[in-house]
């Protein structure tokens, strides 16, 4: 029998009925943490939900909600290294990596435990760091999803203050020397409260409080900056996939929903690893922020619209009696 693991619920976002958190085995026997939230009737298919850096599976609890009333079934899981899952430094607070073949295995290990109860046709609903890493793990051979939708996936880092020729000889000279344990200069180990007003993820006023009244419910949630060894981590793995030779063979339709005023990941890295994906579509959503499905009604309506194209063509709603 799984070990239970807690969720966290708050007023704005309480806990979606049915559903129960699980602790699971990743690579090197980190201990992780995944949620799985039952269909509303009948389910047809599954869709796995993997967030961004320093993102939880609490977070994303209104876009569970959103999928069930399609008639899903929903997956959603941490990273190691933030929300509950393990991390990987003794200062918890540290957004850290030592390359990604961890997070892929990681995500491998998780399909594996939860295969049997995820209807299928599967499809993928990832963001930023998150479609990094989902986007590996399908041009490195896994062929169970159907669809792909991806929400301003890391293809690209914005290296700003510096060029990017300069943040690259940075990173690696960390690595070189051995301090990728070293937060990046302008961050902190500890994470900081960002008033609305100074935040690049989001127009919603309301999404963002919530998304802030979470962590203040349940304070472990929390993830600090980044360390050079994410940086280095990040870099690589958006080499694999902007030049490698698993991306063009990715078979499935994907999707991804760029934010049109990304101050973090890079827009044109999106377009150049969509265009390698033979089934690959780019839509760009002037104005928005990052995270795209934690904006206003108004860009999440672009978002969902794309997602149903993608479900009804690869998991067709069942015809009325």
């Amino acid at each position: 029998m799984a070990e239970p693991a807690p969720l966290t619920g708050v007023d704005r976002a309480p806990v979606p009925g049915g559903g129960a958190g699980e602790w699971f085995v990743g690579a090197g026997d980190f201990r992780l943490r995944a949620a799985l939230f039952p269909a509303l009737g009948a389910p047809r298919g599954t869709v796995v939900v993997s967030g961004g850096r320093t993102e939880t599976i609490e977070k994303y609890f209104e876009v569970v909600e959103e999928l069930r009333a399609r008639g899903f079934t929903v997956l959603v899981h941490d990273w190691r290294g933030q929300g509950l899952s393990q991390r990987l430094l003794p200062e918890r607070w540290r957004g850290h990596a030592a390359g990604y073949d961890d997070f892929v295995a990681d995500f491998a290990a998780l399909l594996a435990v939860f295969e049997t109860r995820l209807p299928k046709p599967w499809l993928m609903v990832s963001h930023s760091m998150g479609g990094c890493i989902t986007g590996l793990a399908l041009a490195r051979g896994e062929t169970r999803f159907a669809a792909a939708c991806f929400s301003a996936p890391m293809w690209g880092l914005i290296s700003k203050p510096w060029p990017m020729p300069v943040a690259v000889g940075l990173a690696r000279a960390a690595r070189a020397v051995g301090v990728v344990a070293g937060m990046m200069p302008g961050y902190q180990v500890s994470p900081i409260a960002v008033r609305f007003e100074d935040n690049v993820l989001t127009h919603d006023r309301a999404r963002f409080e919530r998304d802030q009244a979470q962590i203040a419910a349940c304070p472990d949630l929390a993830l600090g900056g980044p360390t050079w060894g994410w940086v280095n981590s990040a870099l690589d793995a958006i080499n694999e996939l902007q030049r490698g030779p698993g991306t063009p063979r990715i078979a499935i339709p994907v999707t991804v929903v760029a934010a049109g005023d990304d101050r973090l990941v890079d827009i044109d890295g999106q377009r150049r690893v969509t265009a390698r994906i033979p089934k690959g579509r780019f839509v760009e959503v002037p104005g928005a922020f990052h995270e795209i499905l934690q904006e206003t009604d108004d860009i999440r309506a672009v978002f969902w619209r794309e997602f149903d194209a993608l479900a009804d063509a690869a998991a067709p709603r069942a015809k009325a009696a």
